[in-house]
């Protein structure tokens, strides 16, 4: 739906290119690199990347249903600094559904098996108002 996006466009050259994988719970997943290049403190990934990521799975989700959304609201929960030069995997998953065109989404990065970082969004159709 979108690609040029720089998270998972697969058109953008200075992108990405995240591969986001229905699972077989229903949710999507990519692994990404934490590249020294996405540092903010040393040898930690910058925040503004790790909610990048996050925003990222939980519109891939979306899109693994048939549905194109944007953000609307979002709260992200930092749990432990995200380390570089070691992958990370990021999932999204749908919470839950009200009136079209509302939905509610959710994402965990994991590093090492253990979350690092979470994310709750409210979406809205594309396009509505």
């Amino acid at each position: 739906e979108h690609p040029r996006c720089f998270l998972c466009g697969p058109a953008n050259p200075a992108g990405l290119k995240l591969r986001f994988r229905v699972q077989p719970d229903g949710s999507v997943a990519a692994m990404f690199p934490c590249r020294e290049a996405f540092q903010s403190y040393p040898d930690s990934l910058h925040g503004g990347v790790t909610s990048a990521l996050l925003d990222a799975a939980m519109t891939n989700a979306l899109f693994s249903i048939g549905v194109v959304a944007v953000t609307a609201e979002m709260t992200v929960r930092f749990v432990a600094p995200v380390v570089l030069e070691r992958g990370a995997v990021v999932r999204g998953s749908i919470e839950k559904t009200t009136s079209h065109p509302l939905y509610y989404v959710r994402a965990e990065l994991e590093q090492d098996r253990k979350v690092v970082a979470r994310a709750t969004a409210k979406f809205l159709v594309r396009g509505s108002k």
